[in-house]
């Protein structure tokens, strides 16, 4: 666990690209592959959106980012230091400057909501409990929490769970705040207000914002630049109209929404056999004609 210390503001002194990643890879046990030499950066106050298919890779990529898992080979490199080789103290103190909202939020059931955002400024900061409980307040009221410190997570609805893991991992004042499919699961209005809470977010406090996510409609919104990650490779990187605009077979494909080819002639066949028995009594009737 990193040494306790008296929070302060985010150390501006750092220039440079805030995440730069080179020849990334990561491989589970067993030798299997999931990322495969991916390559790019993100710069300070900058929205990157990294979009991708279920299994493309695009959360193993995340759980890298936040030192989740390590990498096979590459570096990864936050705030000008090299994640890998610097030492676990040195990992420690990074990771105050970041914050991380999981899908579903991962809040602790048995804790308030106050209770669960205190607890990163309680496990890494010497403040005082009624500092921390101002803190509190504070990030709740920043998320449109405001007056819900007592409650248990499962009184929540599924887009309050959600404002609260943001506040939650504001509670630090990260440099770099990183959300996994924010809106996953939520209905397209509460979905909206998760996207517009992350504008606001990066127009109060200028910060880094990486979000994963399969949403396009988000995507399009949230947005400074854009990755598609593919089966563990980036297949393309650049603004929302470079991507709309883009020619590359696996970019229209996602940004179209069009099916795997095998997917597509599963889909063929599900709808013949679902097809009313009268209308295939008709099909075998022309064909034998």
């Amino acid at each position: 666990m990193a040494q306790k210390k008296d929070i302060s503001p985010a150390g501006m002194e750092f220039s440079g690209p805030m995440i730069s990643i080179r020849d990334l890879r990561v491989a589970y046990e067993g030798g299997r592959e999931i990322l495969h030499g991916i390559s790019f950066d993100v710069q300070r106050g900058e929205t990157l959106v990294i979009l991708g298919g279920s299994g493309s890779g695009k959360s193993t990529l995340l759980r890298t980012l936040v030192g989740l898992e390590k990498p096979t080979s590459g570096e990864v490199w936050i705030r000008g230091k090299n994640f890998a080789a610097i030492s676990e103290e040195e990992r420690d103190e990074i990771r105050t400057h970041l914050g991380m909202s999981f899908q579903g939020g991962a809040l602790f059931g048995s804790m308030t909501v106050g209770e669960n955002v205190a607890l990163p400024l309680i496990e890494h900061t010497k403040l005082e409990p009624s500092t921390v409980e101002i803190m509190v307040r504070l990030k709740l009221d920043q998320v449109g929490l405001s007056g819900f410190e007592g409650f248990l997570p499962s009184q929540l609805s599924g887009g309050m769970k959600k404002r609260a893991a943001v506040a939650r991992a504001l509670a630090m004042d990260p440099e770099i705040l990183f959300f996994d499919e924010p809106s996953a699961g939520l209905d397209p209005i509460i979905a909206a207000g998760i996207d517009q809470l992350i504008l606001e977010l990066k127009k109060a406090f200028h910060m880094t914002i990486i979000v994963v996510t399969h949403e396009l409609a988000s995507a399009y919104l949230i947005a400074d630049r854009m990755v598609l990650i593919n089966k563990g490779d980036l297949i393309a990187m650049g603004t929302v109209q470079e991507m709309q605009s883009s020619k590359h077979p696996k970019v229209r494909q996602f940004l179209d929404r069009v099916p795997e080819p095998a997917v597509a002639q599963e889909l063929d066949y599900l709808q013949m056999l679902t097809e009313p028995s009268s209308k295939q009594g008709e099909g075998r009737q022309g064909k034998s004609r």
